[in-house]
């Protein structure tokens, strides 16, 4: 069990380890190494402090040395890491008691391609403010909607940032994670597609705090959007090798998803600025070609939220989805600017902020 930690206080750090500690798995199989950085002395201060005895838990001082990143520490703990299985999990994570078993036992039962187990992830702080009320719609999709759609057609996905088991041969075949990709989690599940592994969804979440300030998700949305342009150029570096290992179809429906996704965050902002001028100013059967084309992207997002069974959206929080969506086209625009100026900078989203005011 990796878990990367920055700059967290005993409170963040504290939680962490009381729901490690409550998962339904006999502990003296878990093998936890938290990840610190050497000169982190907030962080290795707060670890001590809040250190269980029911619990095993290892500090791993990570050397200090550029690049400063999540993937570098993990890579640094895998070294370390005894198990035949790793996951990893972020510092303010919740995940669910039975969560472990069920990913063991969805290893058991797999193919031997099988190599990532990815858990859903859900928002426990959504009504914090509106930023995280999106959020919420968003991850319920993303979690429980579409990633499980992706993994039943063998589609390749990237993974999200926590709560992803591997089988630990396959993770040190396919090179560890890329220190310098900003997105790890989406470079790495990509890339063992590329080594002909699969990957599954499991029901049991993991609960985590969506930024409710607008400024940390811009930060946050920005450095998920310029890692996913450093996870699509890379492997477009040698397309040829891509198709053999994921297979032509399954390149293409990835081209589809992940590359489309790209392509509809850096479309939304004009696609509704065009919209809208045309409502003032076009022929008839254009404003309605636009409204029904709109219309149907508007009332598949409120479809998919229904399926997930978990979003609980306000009524404020679906009238403003298109907002939400031309902020993903500013997050775009700013990250592609970072890709010339800082490619590798790393802007860590502040944790504990919802506990801290009370809830």
């Amino acid at each position: 069990m990796l878990v990367a930690l920055l700059r967290e206080g005993e409170e963040v750090v504290g939680q962490l380890i009381r729901h490690i500690a409550k998962l339904d798995y006999p502990l003296d199989r878990l093998d936890v190494k938290l990840l610190v950085e050497a000169d982190d002395d907030l962080t290795l201060q707060a670890v001590e402090t809040t250190r269980p005895r029911e619990l095993s838990v290892e500090i791993i001082p990570v050397p200090p040395g550029e690049p400063r990143t999540k993937p570098k520490a993990l890579n640094y703990g895998l070294s370390f890491a005894r198990g035949d299985l790793i996951v990893v999990f972020d510092a303010e994570d919740r995940p669910s008691p039975g969560q472990a078993r069920e990913a063991v036992a969805a290893f058991q039962n797999g193919g031997d391609d099988l190599a990532i187990i990815q858990a859903p992830l859900l928002i426990h702080n959504r009504d914090e403010g509106w930023p995280a009320g999106q959020f919420d719609v968003e991850y319920a999709i993303h979690f429980n909607v579409w990633l499980p759609f992706l993994s039943r057609c063998n589609i390749p996905f990237p993974l999200g940032g926590t709560s992803n088991y591997f089988r630990k041969d396959a993770l040190i075949a396919a090179g560890g994670w890329d220190a310098w990709n900003v997105t790890e989690d989406a470079d790495l599940g990509l890339r063992l597609s590329r080594f002909g592994c699969s990957a599954e969804m499991i029901s049991s979440p993991t609960y985590e705090e969506a930024p409710f300030r607008l400024n940390h998700w811009f930060d946050q949305r920005t450095r998920w959007m310029k890692g996913h342009i450093q996870t699509w150029l890379v492997l477009m570096r040698q397309p040829f090798s891509a198709i053999r290992g994921m297979g032509f179809s399954r390149f293409m429906a990835m081209q589809l998803t992940f590359g489309g996704s790209l392509l509809a965050s850096a479309m939304h902002a004009p696609m509704i600025a065009y919209l809208i001028a045309t409502l003032f100013g076009a022929p008839t059967w254009i404003n309605g070609w636009h409204g029904a084309l709109f219309g149907v992207g508007y009332g598949s997002v409120l479809a998919a939220a229904l399926a997930s069974k978990t979003a609980r959206p306000s009524l404020a929080t679906c009238m403003l989805l298109p907002v939400y969506w031309v902020l993903h086209s500013l997050a775009m625009i700013r990250a592609l600017f970072q890709m010339i100026s800082r490619p590798h900078y790393w802007a860590k989203t502040p944790h504990g902020e919802a506990a801290r005011k009370g809830r």
